[in-house]
C-alpha cells in the first residue's frame, strides 16, 4: 500500500480544496463496531434486523424496545477520536480539508477539532422533545429512564438522528453536495457505501476531481476510484498527509 500513500499524499499536497465523505469504518480504532462489516453488529434481538429495530415505525410503536437497542448498539459515550480523525482536523486546520461529510452520528470529528462536519445521519449528541422541541445532550438522556421523556412538559424525546424511513435534512444534504461539487480531490474512507442516497453523492463530483477510495474491503464503487487502498483509514490518511507535508 505505500505507493497508494505516495500518490493519495501528492494528490493533497497538489489539490486547492480536499473534501473526505466517511461512514463507520473511520470510527472502528474508538471501538465503535462497524455495524455493516462482516466482523460487525448487524441482526438485532427476537430476530429482527439492525434496520428494524432503527426504523422509524418501530420507535413510534414500540418506544421501549427501541431505547432499549438504541442504547446498547448505538452509544459509546467513552470513545475517544483516533488517528483518523485527529488526521482529518489537522488537514482542516492546514486550510487543505474544506469539509469533513460523515454518515455517522458519533460526533468524534469535532471531539478532534473538526469545524466544518456535515453530518447526513445527524448525531447521538443532540436530542429532542416533539412536544416543545426542548433540546437535550447525550448526557440528559443516559441520566433518563428507557424512555426519555422531556421534563418540561412530558412530551417523548428521541434522537436527532435519520431513522431508516426517514429522509436526510435538506440542508445538510445540500452543503454536502456543493462541498463534493466544488473539491478536486475526494477521499471517501471506512464505508462500504451500500447507504442510499448518502452512498449515491460521490456521484456528484466533478470530472477533474479525483477519487481517492480508502476500506478495509472491496466496495461496488472501487472501479470508479482513480486510486484504491484496502487498509485501515487512519493509517492511510496519517501517512499519506505527513508525506504531503515533507
Amino acid at each position: 500500500m505505500t505507493q497508494q500513500i505516495r500518490q493519495l499524499a501528492q494528490w493533497m499536497k497538489d489539490a486547492q480544496s480536499i473534501v473526505f465523505f466517511g461512514g463507520a469504518g473511520v470510527s472502528t480504532q474508538s471501538g465503535i463496531p462497524d455495524f455493516r462489516s462482516a466482523h460487525g453488529i448487524y441482526a438485532g434481538p427476537h430476530g429482527k434486523t439492525y434496520e428494524e429495530m432503527l426504523h422509524i415505525d418501530y420507535m413510534l410503536a414500540h418506544p421501549e424496545p427501541f431505547w432499549d437497542f438504541y442504547r446498547s448498539v448505538m452509544l459509546y459515550p467513552d470513545a475517544q477520536p483516533n488517528t483518523a480523525h485527529h488526521t482529518l482536523a489537522a488537514m482542516e486546520k492546514a486550510g487543505r480539508l474544506t469539509a469533513v461529510v460523515t454518515q455517522n452520528i458519533d460526533g468524534l470529528h469535532q471531539a478532534a477539532g473538526s469545524e466544518n462536519v456535515l453530518e447526513l445521519h445527524g448525531s447521538v449528541h443532540r436530542n429532542y422533545c416533539t412536544r416543545c422541541g426542548g433540546r437535550f445532550s447525550l448526557a440528559d438522556i443516559l441520566s433518563m429512564p428507557t424512555v426519555p421523556q422531556c421534563p418540561h412538559c412530558g412530551g417523548s424525546i428521541r434522537p436527532d438522528v435519520v431513522l431508516y424511513g426517514e429522509p436526510l435534512d435538506d440542508g445538510i444534504t445540500t452543503r454536502a453536495l456543493e462541498a463534493i461539487r466544488t473539491c478536486d480531490l475526494l477521499i471517501v474512507g471506512g464505508t462500504s457505501l451500500v447507504v442510499y442516497p448518502a452512498a449515491g453523492m460521490i456521484q456528484y463530483r466533478r470530472a477533474r476531481c479525483n477519487l481517492a477510495l480508502i476500506n478495509m474491503d472491496k466496495t461496488a464503487y472501487d472501479h470508479q476510484a482513480e486510486l484504491v487502498l484496502h487498509g485501515d483509514v487512519g493509517q492511510a490518511l496519517s501517512g499519506a498527509w505527513a508525506m504531503a507535508q515533507e
